[in-house]
């Protein structure tokens, strides 16, 4: 494992940008793309928004844009464009065919740059998409704002920043895990049953944080009023044929489908996943997890990918299987497995429950285009099913 700065991940933000958003200045065309995008909450009220967008952005040229912005500057620039492309997708009735020039061409060279798909990601929703109200004090819930949003208010901004004040607070168990590769390695029993105690406290405070999701995003409120613009192309049965990106070569003549956001998206389950060794049946819904792989930022694959090949976590704790370490092992396995429980509850009462649905808001497809509750429950159960017995190994040689 390398050095997590290699990962783009720090302890104290985990995924989250290392840098902070709100100090990023876009200038010349970006900085007047900006100033459109932060309009959305009065243009999509309107039910014009695709016109005032084609209207009032600037025709880029992207070469340049490449050449001269820092890669903030280009995430940010991510974030804008992203919300603007979802925007103008979902912001009318029935969705467009067609990604005007003015759009389609700025979002696929900045995530063609970024290493991520034309659309919005989860980074963009959330990893970039935050700031602290008071510099220095903590990215806590009372403490940070989204900083570009569809409608505004608060259940969009609190669904938001729930999973910003996640995405921190794994930073902790984040930086343990290559700590615990190298504790397996070494052989060292203690060192890797007190890292393993870490994260399971970590993970204490993580779903603690997620119990809060109810208190001020409504499911109404979320289903009509934030899930709307978050949905992607493919998979959606308001765009069989996916959309085409007028100007972009490849993508201007064939219609293209890209999956929606989801925060499945994030990268600290299948982080955990990769650590405990845990795996998914090889079917259709194992498939999809796998595809979501290439829609995170390519820094943060590589730390899944590496934690993949390098951890022997599990067969270490087989091997040894002292109480206190198989204890400490199933900890952060079921701790995992109340995580997706509780994603599964809210996707029941937030999605599932509601009654009604529009074009590309269905009631039973998730953002990302899949049958979510079964996809959720699948991956709760498989999760579960890697606790490991409690009996150890030892004693069960010694009573033999």
């Amino acid at each position: 494992m390398r050095d997590l700065h290699t990962y783009a991940i720090s302890r104290e933000r985990g995924f989250l940008c290392t840098f902070d958003a709100d100090d990023v200045t876009l200038t010349g065309e970006l900085s007047e793309a900006r100033r459109v995008a932060m309009r959305l909450p009065a243009f999509l009220p309107t039910g014009r928004i695709r016109t005032l967008l084609k209207e009032q952005l600037p025709d880029l040229d992207m070469a340049s844009v490449l050449k001269t912005s820092s890669d903030a500057e280009l995430r940010i620039a991510m974030v804008h464009y992203s919300f603007m492309v979802q925007a103008y997708v979902w912001g009318e009735a029935d969705p467009p065919k067609l990604l005007p020039r003015c759009l389609a061409v700025p979002i696929a060279a900045l995530a063609d740059h970024l290493g991520q798909q034309p659309l919005l990601p989860y980074s963009g929703y959330v990893l970039d998409n935050w700031a602290e109200i008071e510099r220095g004090r903590g990215i806590t819930l009372d403490n940070i704002r989204m900083i570009q949003p569809f409608l505004g208010g608060q259940d969009e901004a609190w669904f938001v920043l729930i999973h910003v004040a996640i995405e921190a607070e794994a930073g902790a168990a984040l930086a343990r895990m290559p700590e615990v590769v190298d504790a397996v390695d070494h052989e060292d029993e203690g060192r890797v049953q007190t890292l393993l105690e870490d994260i399971a406290e970590t993970w204490t405070r993580i779903n603690a944080i997620f119990d809060r999701m109810p208190e001020r995003c409504d499911p109404y409120i979320y289903f009509e009023r934030v899930r709307p613009y978050i949905h992607g192309w493919k998979d959606n049965p308001a765009l069989p044929n996916g959309l085409h990106y007028e100007g972009v070569a490849g993508m201007d003549t064939d219609g293209t489908a890209f999956r929606g956001q989801t925060g499945s998206q994030s990268s600290i389950v299948p982080a955990m996943d990769a650590m405990l060794g845990v795996g998914h049946a090889n079917d259709p819904m194992k498939t999809y997890l796998d595809e979501l792989h290439i829609y995170r930022p390519p820094a943060h694959r590589h730390f899944i990918d590496d934690l993949r090949a390098e951890s022997a976590l599990r067969s270490f704790v087989q091997r040894f299987g002292s109480p206190g370490l198989l204890h400490a092992y199933n900890a952060n396995v079921q701790a995992v497995a109340d995580f997706r429980s509780r994603h599964l509850e809210y996707a029941a009462s937030y999605i599932n429950r509601q009654n009604r649905a529009a074009a590309g808001n269905d009631t039973a497809v998730g953002t990302g285009g899949t049958p979510f509750m079964r996809y959720l429950k699948k991956h709760r159960d498989e999760t579960r099913e890697r606790l490991l017995p409690t009996l150890s190994r030892q004693t069960v040689q010694a009573s033999g």
